[in-house]
């Protein structure tokens, strides 16, 4: 298992500080991010925590997966890398609409 850890099920008002201490109970704490909506500037109800090695993010999983974080139970698993974006294509776009006169 990777040290990387998905967090899924968050309560909406749940912050990086509050998922760095509910996963302090099992271990060291790297980093801790809730994931936040750009355009609204709200949490979309899941994050990522990052700890110091593989088997203190296998004994949080272990120990913290459906405990009660905010008033919702976590749902907990290794991350895994995010898939390759394909690039944005702005179409082919229609012709310029020549001349009638």
């Amino acid at each position: 298992m990777a040290n990387k850890i998905f967090v899924g099920s968050l309560a909406y008002t749940a912050t990086d500080d509050d998922l760095a201490q509910f996963f302090a109970e099992a271990g060291t704490v790297v980093s801790a991010k809730v994931i936040i909506d750009r355009d609204t500037n709200r949490s979309k109800g899941f994050g990522f925590v990052e700890m110091s090695n593989d088997d203190e993010a296998k004994a949080a999983v272990d120990q913290l997966n459906g405990k009660d974080l905010n008033g919702r139970a976590v749902a907990l698993s290794e991350a895994r890398p995010q898939a390759p974006r394909e690039p944005r294509s702005f179409g082919g776009g229609g012709g310029g609409g020549g001349n009638r006169y």
